[in-house]
């Protein structure tokens, strides 16, 4: 026999990895727990069982946290967090070295544990949930230690209640624990009723490390016990899970003023190019979907392959299929293992037993018990259920592009955006594709690459805010600023009627042009002494659904360069300039004030600023393990609504203006109510200033009837409300439905007038993060 028939005849054995120290530790526990509360475990009460998904073994009974758990342990959090943001960046960094190295020399004992809760390989749990754990105790202690000197303006948010889920339970704990520790907040976690077991182990390292007591809170529970915690005294959420359950999440605790992050579900396109290296593509393949046997939520479950190589791919990529082992997780030389509950596994088995499509090809043996088989369904059109619904298992379904047009356009048919892999051995395919595609995630040559150092977090409906890097550190804190409560402004009233000496029935400003109100009516417009104004329209849902799809027709506006956005901004405050009088006078005769002079100057110059603004928010090279480099970059969030200020109708409508068009985005403005006729002066400026119909829209009236329809338009990508009427729980309720990004103001006042108005929280706003990964080297 030669060697080249050794060596592909030759197998593996068995490499199995001892549970002894795992189970010794389950023991010495009694195999029973509580919660760990205030600094040391309580007594275990009524509950569930914990099993090893590969065995169907009972490895421990957990306790079922009541509504008494939940209050003790966000109470013993609240107690513990001013002393915890007292002790100071440095002090909280030491604790966070501590938990590193402890998770380091405790690793071996993490990974078996994780793999025996969790049912993925050892090799996966020993080679990437436990370094990257570690790393992220690091690299927080270290934001940690430079707090003070580099976020000074910025303080923490208080207790942070967190919901990790069952797929990463030790890296997902680690990707929320260690920033709000840095920060200086306290948590209460809650870790999926099926993985609970690493989390009390942490509880457990936590005592070692001599953390504080009420720092770190767990309690362990079904779906009933993270609805308690979100319901809580909690000052923020932090979930990762399921769109479902995260869009019940962004309803409850609509208004309620608690700061939420949401990472959630995804369908990640895998979009292999005919310049691609195809091994390389076929091994970047196995990585994205059956890494934890494909229960993850940016797994590249979509593969989408250029139609010339689409035969041979599939080919290459059957062969491989063939030689994944599928097995005892414990085992060393298992590529697939376990499925994390019988429950998951039956809803994998119904989703694509329901398909009559395409091909499905099923890898070779699969061991009796909770395993399911590596799958690939071929063929499928892009409306197909598989296609669009996330299955979250080893299941991956496929489909061909003919142009790079289309494998954007495919990608994109999804209402997710968490993450993608392009493969292509042009750099100029790759860098092309990757800014085009809805993620908030792009790795070129690769997948499921994490540090960190690099935010992570989707678009659309796989949630907002990010993880990882400085970026992930602004859902941990919160201006240093203690606004006041915003006092509502009212319309002066009067009696005067018709005739006026000149007519001034305003219209809306929809595409470019002025429009009249779908619905046919207009209020009367008063000064302080009641003498008429004027009329303004009366938008309704109508008037939102058209200025809605001009904006979103205007998509070039993203794809103009910096420099050119800025010079049409540079012109708006130009124009505006050369009629400041016109405006001071109108301004001041609305509000019965005197500012109008002012106000305008501060228009002007704010216009400036964004102007100024637009080619300098830059973003960064995160610096990440690996021969690559991994950008975070600034991308626009697209069409964004926002309800503007009532108290300052001109410099409040160019105050959320100016920072949105200048990041690219297109914006539907609903006016000051009670002073609109500032807005419908201004569009006269803007038709003069060259900025494209559809870029800025223009709606007056009711806030509180426009709210509903614009918070929950689902071509809408972000919504923002500075009203005088206060929004808050109608605009984040609306917002679940497609769960846009939103910003409101609580009911809290801002100085629009002063550094309040105007900086990075803008334009922070106005844009996503998108974390591109390039590696190089030959």
């Amino acid at each position: 026999m030669s060697v080249k028939e050794i060596f592909e005849t030759m197998e593996y054995g068995p490499a199995p990895e001892s549970a002894a120290e795992a189970l010794a530790w389950l023991v010495d526990q009694g195999d029973r727990f509580g919660h760990f509360i205030d600094g040391a475990f309580t007594a275990p009460g009524d509950g569930f069982e914990s099993r090893n998904p590969a065995t169907g073994e009972v490895l421990a009974t957990l306790t079922q946290a009541t509504q008494d758990d939940v209050d003790a342990a966000v109470a013993a959090a609240r107690a513990a967090q001013g002393k915890w943001a007292r002790l100071g960046g440095k002090g909280r960094a030491r604790y966070l070295y501590a938990l590193a190295r402890l998770l380091q020399k405790h690793a071996r004992l993490f990974a078996v544990l994780e793999t025996l809760d969790n049912g993925k390989p050892i090799r996966e749990s020993r080679d990437i949930d436990l370094p990257l754990a570690a790393r992220h105790f690091y690299h927080h202690a270290g934001f940690a230690q430079l707090m003070e000197s580099e976020l000074p303006d910025r303080e923490p948010l208080g207790v942070c209640g967190q919901i990790v889920p069952w797929n990463f339970p030790l890296l997902m704990l680690a990707w929320k624990i260690a920033p709000a520790l840095a920060m200086g907040n306290t948590v209460v976690l809650k870790p999926a009723e099926w993985t609970s077991l690493t989390a009390l182990l942490f509880a457990d390292i936590c005592r070692q490390a001599g953390l504080p007591k009420g720092v770190v809170n767990i309690v362990t529970g079904d779906g009933a016990v993270g609805e308690m915690l979100v319901a809580s005294d909690v000052d923020k959420i932090a979930f990762t899970g399921s769109t479902e359950v995260g869009r019940r999440i962004r309803e409850a605790t609509a208004g309620s003023g608690k700061a939420l992050t949401l990472e959630l579900g995804g369908k990640s396109p895998y979009i292999v190019f005919e310049d691609a290296d195809l091994d390389s593509a076929v091994e970047g393949l196995v990585d994205a979907i059956w890494l934890n046997g494909g229960q993850v939520c940016c797994a590249g479950s979509r593969l989408l392959v250029q139609e010339g190589i689409a035969g041979r791919f599939h080919d290459k990529l059957r062969a491989r299929m063939d030689k994944l082992r599928i097995g005892d997780p414990l085992d060393k030389c298992i590529d697939v293992g376990a499925i994390v509950d019988p429950v998951q596994k039956a809803r994998i088995t119904a989703m694509v037993e329901a398909n009559v499509e395409g091909e499905t090809y099923r890898a070779g043996a699969c061991p009796e018990g909770c395993f399911y088989p590596p799958t690939l369904i071929s063929g499928l059109s892009p409306a197909s259920a598989l296609m669009q619904d996330e299955i979250f298992g080893p299941v991956l379904v496929s489909a061909s592009f003919r142009t790079p047009a289309e494998a954007v356009q495919m990608a994109n048919n999804t209402r997710y955006g968490l993450a993608a892999s392009v493969w292509s051995e042009n750099i100029n395919v790759a860098l092309d594709i990757a800014p085009k595609l809805a993620a908030g995630v792009v790795w070129i040559n690769g997948s499921n690459m994490f540090d960190a150092a690099a935010p992570f977090g989707g678009l659309r409906e796989s949630g907002f805010g990010r993880e990882g890097g400085w970026e992930g550190l602004s859902a941990y804190t919160r201006a240093t600023t203690k606004p006041k409560p915003l006092k509502p402004v009212a319309a002066f009233a009067g009696d005067e009627t018709e005739p006026q000496p000149v007519d001034r029935t305003a219209k809306l400003y929809i595409g470019g042009k002025q429009a009249r109100p779908d619905g046919g009516y207009a209020r009367t417009i008063y000064d302080k002494r009641g003498k008429l104004i004027g009329q303004a329209p009366i938008a309704s849902r109508k008037d939102i659904r058209n200025a809605v799809e001009a904006a979103r027709g205007a998509a070039g506006w993203a794809g103009a360069t910096a420099h050119n956005r800025a010079q049409v901004i540079y012109y708006i405050g130009e124009n505006l300039s050369a009629r400041a009088d016109e405006f001071a006078t109108g301004i001041d005769r609305m509000t019965g004030g005197r500012s109008g002079a002012k106000e305008v100057e501060a228009a002007v110059d704010r216009l400036f600023t964004y102007a100024a603004w637009a080619d300098k928010l830059d973003g960064r090279v995160a610096p990440v393990p690996m021969r690559g480099a991994a950008l975070a970059m600034r991308a626009p969030c697209g069409v964004i609504g926002a309800f503007c200020p009532d108290e300052l109708p001109l410099l409040g409508l160019v105050s959320l203006m100016a920072p949105a068009i200048a990041m690219g985005n297109r914006v539907v403005l609903a006016a000051s109510e009670p002073f609109p006729l500032a807005a419908t002066d201004f569009y006269q400026v803007l038709d003069t200033s060259d900025v494209p119909g559809g870029v800025v829209n223009i709606l007056t009236g009711s806030h509180a009837e426009l709210a509903p329809t614009l918070a929950s338009h689902m071509d809408v990508d972000a919504v923002w409300s500075f009203s005088g009427t206060d929004l808050s729980a109608v605009i984040e309720r609306g917002a679940a439905g497609n769960l846009k990004r939103s910003w409101v103001n609580n009911g809290l006042a801002r100085d629009w007038m002063g550094a309040g108005g105007e900086g990075r929280a803008f334009l922070d706003a106005a844009t996503e993060v998108k974390t591109v990964w390039i590696p190089w080297g030959a």
